[in-house]
């Protein structure tokens, strides 16, 4: 199996990237986020996950392990495959996803593309037993009522669940309860 690889990114399409290595140029489909960060011509490390096809050979790339290890889990979820997998680690971050498995909101995968309601439920009770909460976890953990119903208001409002659960983090600690007022300290997030 290949575990890593480290090359030049000689290409950046909408799903993967193209990263030579030893003269080759090997596809490696990767998260969003780190599509959106990297150039082309850079020399990049990534922990990789091969899927072996009938008819294919499809790597995967992530930036850290602990994205890789979140592959993984995700993978072992009935009905999820390497695609759906990818998507969720496109669109919520390992801190958003451990966020929403421990506060008991699965309705928070089925943001994803790809990802309807039955399988956010299994995703999350999966993750439940594999994932492990440390302390600044189970303090971030324990998103309030009013903090759930404003990322749902910024999802709704076409905002993706990463940018939202950043513009969160930005609200004060001492701003008031109320769900208006912190929409509207979320919404300053994005001006």
């Amino acid at each position: 199996m290949i575990a890593t690889i480290r090359g030049e990114i000689s290409q950046i399409e909408d799903n993967a990237l193209v990263v030579e290595v030893g003269g080759v140029g090997l596809r490696v489909f990767a998260p969003a986020p780190l599509r959106g960060r990297v150039k082309a011509g850079e020399i990049i490390f990534l922990f990789t996950h091969l899927v072996v096809r009938e008819d294919a050979l499809i790597l995967y790339g992530f930036e850290s392990q602990a994205d890789r290890e979140l592959f993984h889990m995700l993978l072992g979820v009935d009905g999820v495959g390497p695609k759906v997998a990818l998507s969720v680690l496109s669109t919520m971050t390992l801190d958003a996803v451990q966020r929403a498995v421990f506060a008991d909101e699965p309705d928070i995968f089925s943001r994803v593309p790809g990802v309807g309601k039955k399988s956010a439920q299994k995703i999350a009770m999966h993750l439940k037993d594999k994932l492990k909460p440390t302390d600044a976890l189970s303090q971030l953990a324990a998103i309030s009522d009013t903090d759930s119903e404003v990322l749902a208001a910024l999802t709704s409002l076409g905002y993706s669940v990463v940018e939202a659960q950043s513009a969160l983090q930005t609200i004060p600690k001492d701003a008031p309860d109320d769900t208006g007022e912190r929409l509207r300290l979320a919404l300053g997030y994005f001006q």
